[in-house]
């Protein structure tokens, strides 16, 4: 149930994030989460979209450097706590995390997160063994579809 994610490489330089969001509107590409980390040369754009297939490919065309990864996603309660539950959850079983980034839940009930962990099968099963829900791509796009 993981969900696909673009990594793309963006060159820190004005105007490089609004050529790869342009890029991506002009193909149809709907954006439902994203997640930047910079250093001073470049940065790395993470991005769930509606189609990554598409996406990966007009980014390609352009001479953009694209990688597909996989997430977990799961939905996190709107109460306090609840994303320090989770992580200890990960952390009991020895499941490290790489990174994760949060964003609006299509149902507007709590946060999705989408986590990078090495083993997407032990952390989701982890996760819902604890209770949490994890998403799929069609969760995180809501009704769009």
């Amino acid at each position: 149930m993981s969900i696909k994610q673009l990594s793309v490489f963006v060159e820190n330089k004005r105007g490089g994030l609004v050529a790869i969001t342009d890029l991506l509107a002009g193909h149809g590409i709907d954006m439902s989460a994203l997640s930047i980390a910079d250093t001073k040369d470049f940065g790395i754009l993470r991005l769930i979209v509606n189609d990554t297939e598409k996406a990966k490919d007009a980014l390609t065309a352009n001479g953009i450097l694209v990688k597909v990864t996989e997430v977990v996603g799961i939905e996190i309660p709107d109460k306090p706590g609840e994303l320090s539950r989770a992580l200890s959850v990960l952390d009991a079983e020895g499941i490290n995390v790489e990174y994760l980034y949060a964003f609006i839940s299509a149902s507007g009930k709590g946060a999705y997160v989408a986590i990078r962990v090495e083993d997407n099968v032990a952390a989701e099963s982890a996760l819902t063994s604890a209770g949490f829900r994890t998403v799929t791509e069609k969760d995180v796009r809501g009704n769009k579809d």
